[in-house]
């Protein structure tokens, strides 16, 4: 069973697998430890990761970045409309009621929903992992945002499904980091101690989050969480775009934000710049024919830099100050505070998030690219049973507020002031159940919902799920009977009605040990039995129920899934061809630069002349337009034809190669069982002459072979096919270890056994007591453990 926990960032996305060694961020098919996090479209194929990345400039309109900040959104959600489209080049439309693209696919339109985009490239992401690992990757667990709400999470539960991955646990990233920091300190205070806070930082691409964490040994706590969904390094480049693309329209007299091919070109060169600054002072910035061949070209100085961001700069120490006060703790009780993100690297990030916590080191014992999937690593491992992880609990927190209602007409008491209930609050631990009451006579209904609709992104619907309650028993008198609904909040952060039931009393009659006595009175006698006492048993009788949520019908998931199914498959194949046609070219060019060079003497001049031949028709029909586009199968019989013509001649330059090794090794064989046979080793002092003499005769018959046949391939040109093979030579080779290897291997026999008479019964032969036979301990079937240091 694989164990993989991913990070699904903004700009890119890290894959950790656990090994028994611990956990490894696994590298992607160019060796990055980070795939770019791009799903694109071409005439033929998708493009995933990298692949896309490298496609991105020609094309960009096909090529979809920002994932995760799309899922479960609506194409009416003011943060698509007004933020997100700024960072897309994409046509956005509505698809099925949320957000989806329309992009050119194999030369036709299509559109895809973000669930689908995402499920897309999981799939690579899968890919990837199984690559690395070598088997089939299904058990994961991934890492979103904190502030991501249930339709959110309820959308990368169905993506992951479409991906054909069972995601074990959605954890939020924040406490991915917070478990990847925790469980590996073996220095924590004791529980009844006072906790260790810490504080995390995470500035990432998109967004700002903070968390602030008490940890004690073997568990961690979130106490509070804080977020700034538009503070990333995003918006720190989007800023500067603003500002060249007002420099540029005086200095030039061009509008970059007209262009989307032009405004892509300077947002790549800015994240540059950006880089570029967080280590000097001054900085560059050139873009090539940015639009209208004009090469635009500018400078920036990091004061600058800290004067356009500075809107941005002046927000980040009010969340973090919001955080540390919702935990309930001051400043100076906070520990440590722990950076992470790749915006954290800018020094003015840096330097607001100091100025909260005066005095105190900021600290980066984490690798902030890849803390979030070391986290959610440990995660899916401690949910395998594959390995042994220490043991840690970790319990999060909801940043929302969950409220259950229902119609107040439903209620037949008519004692509801209020036809709502806050269930869950903000910061109310995950996992959590909670059984809630009701007077009900009639079937009804109810509805769970966020309290506060705006604390959530966008304009996201409020709307989380739905219960349906079909049938209530009814009593004699028509009396309203107490039912119980049970909702969870489970550790996905997603919440559900799980059961529905009324209690019902039963009573049952109690066996008692007083003997009966025939003919006494009813008076009360004291051998009389007395009357049965009555138990009370209260039952639970399970009530017809039907839910609903913002989750994909299962008809839609299945359609989606078959689909996705579908385009690997069409990829996967367009790969292969395109891996054969590259091999027939490759094939092509290589076989004729080497014929006048490595393969010159070993090939006659009709076989040159034929595979010369061979290779121009097929370097033809390649360029032709019948071989730029052809089948997996043509290239591949083309392939297979040229080597039918080729592999004589390269097989007799192998052999060539080769045959020194082989013959050496053949000759080491035969001169150590020559030794072994005739040094009169004490070693060998058992073995019958007639057998040693067998091995003589043996290894002097296969060096008369191996040296007649070395004379008569001396005397071949080397352009003929070899009477001489390797294979040949290390058959040879084994048939004589399998003659020898027995004879000279027999074990000396014993010597004679001499009779001793027996000890006495009950004593061994030194005239001590025999001890008893100990048991073997059974061998352990623990599962390995993972090192978690």
């Amino acid at each position: 069973m694989a164990v993989v926990g991913i990070d699904l960032g903004n700009l890119s996305s890290k894959i950790g697998v656990a090994r028994y060694r611990g956990v490894d961020i696994i590298a992607n098919e160019v060796s990055n430890r980070a795939t770019p996090s791009l799903v694109g479209f071409g005439p033929k194929q998708r493009y995933l990761g990298e692949t896309a990345k490298s496609q991105e400039t020609s094309n960009f309109k096909n090529t979809i970045g920002s994932l995760k900040r799309l899922l479960g959104r609506t194409i009416a959600d003011p943060e698509i409309t007004e933020v997100e489209k700024k960072f897309l080049n994409a046509s956005l439309v509505d698809v099925s009621g949320t957000v989806g693209v329309k992009v050119n696919y194999l030369g036709e339109p299509a559109t895809f929903t973000a669930t689908q985009l995402v499920a897309m490239y999981l799939g690579k992401l899968r890919d990837t992992a199984s690559k690395e690992l070598k088997q089939t990757v299904s058990d994961v667990v991934i890492a979103v945002p904190g502030w991501y709400t249930d339709v959110q999470r309820r959308a990368m539960v169905d993506a992951a499904r479409i991906a054909d991955l069972n995601p074990l646990r959605i954890i939020n990233d924040t406490t991915a980091i917070a478990l990847g920091y925790g469980i590996t300190k073996s220095d924590l205070p004791e529980p009844d101690q006072t906790p260790r806070h810490i504080v995390f930082v995470d500035v990432g691409h998109s967004n700002l989050s903070v968390a602030v964490v008490a940890f004690s040994k073997g568990q961690l706590v979130v106490k509070s969480t804080a977020y700034d969904r538009h503070l990333g390094g995003r918006d720190l480049d989007y800023a500067l775009i603003q500002h060249f693309a007002v420099e540029f329209k005086q200095k030039y007299k061009i509008d970059v934000l007209s262009s989307p091919k032009a405004l892509f070109r300077l947002s790549t060169q800015i994240e540059r710049l950006k880089k570029m600054l967080s280590a000097n002072a001054e900085a560059p910035l050139n873009v090539e024919s940015i639009m209208n061949d004009v090469d635009a070209s500018s400078k920036l100085t990091r004061d600058q830099l800290e004067n356009l961001i500075k809107p941005l700069l002046d927000r980040i120490p009010s969340v973090i100050a919001q955080a540390v006060q919702d935990s309930g703790l001051t400043v100076d009780q906070v520990d440590a505070v722990e950076l992470v993100g790749g915006t954290i690297r800018v020094p003015s990030i840096r330097q607001c998030i100091q100025s909260v916590f005066p005095g105190k080191a900021l600290s980066t014992t984490l690798n902030g690219d890849e803390a979030v999937a070391r986290g959610a690593t440990f995660a899916c491992a401690m949910l395998s049973p594959v390995f042994r992880v220490r043991e840690f609990a970790f319990h999060d927190i909801t940043s929302y507020s969950i409220t259950v209602g229902w119609d107040k007409a439903q209620d037949p008491t008519g004692e509801d002031e209020e036809p709502s209930l806050e269930v869950f609050p903000v910061k109310n631990s995950i996992p959590s159940t909670k059984l809630l009451s009701f007077q009900r006579s009639q079937p009804f209904d109810l509805q769970a919902y966020y309290t506060h609709p705006n604390t959530l992104p966008g304009k996201l619907n409020a709307f989380i799920s739905e219960v349906h309650v079909k049938s209530v028993p009814t009593t004699t008198n028509n009396e309203p009977v107490t039912v119980k609904v049970k909702t969870r909040l489970n550790p996905n952060g997603l919440l559900s009605f799980e059961g529905v039931y009324v209690e019902e009393e039963l009573h049952d009659k109690e066996e008692q040990t007083a003997m009966e006595v025939d003919g006494a009175p009813a008076n009360g006698d004291a051998n009389a039995e007395p009357a049965p006492k009555k138990k009370k048993k209260i039952i639970k009788k399970e009530l017809p129920f039907v839910t609903g949520s913002t989750s994909l019908d299962k008809s839609i998931l299945d359609n989606y899934t078959e689909k996705e199914a579908g385009m690997h498959a069409s990829d996967k194949l367009v790969m292969e061809t395109e891996d054969r046609k590259n091999a027939l070219e490759e094939y092509v060019y290589d076989m004729r630069s080497k014929l006048d060079d490595r393969y010159a003497a070993y090939v006659q001049p009709q076989e040159k002349d034929q595979l010369l031949a061979a290779l121009q028709t097929a370097e033809d029909w390649l360029y032709s337009e019948e071989g730029e586009d052809a089948t997996k199968s043509a290239y591949t019989t083309r392939l297979d034809a040229l080597h039918v013509l080729g592999d004589p001649i390269t097989t007799r330059w192998r052999e060539t190669e080769d045959r020194p090794k082989a013959t050496s090794q053949l000759r080491e064989s035969i001169n150590q069982f020559l030794t072994q046979a005739t040094s009169g080793d004490e070693k060998y002092s058992h073995i019958d002459e007639k057998d040693k003499q067998s091995v003589v005769e043996k290894c002097a018959t296969t060096q008369k072979w191996l040296d007649d046949l070395i004379v008569k391939q001396a005397e071949r040109p080397k352009n003929t096919n070899p009477v001489l093979t390797n294979a040949d030579i290390t058959k040879k080779r084994d048939e004589l270890i399998y003659h020898v290897t027995p004879i000279l291997s027999k074990p000396k026999p014993r010597p004679p056994k001499v009779d001793t008479p027996p000890p006495p019964q009950g004593e061994n032969a030194s005239g001590t007591q025999t001890p008893q036979e100990q048991q073997q301990p059974e061998s352990s079937t623990n599962p390995p453990e993972m090192d978690v240091d």
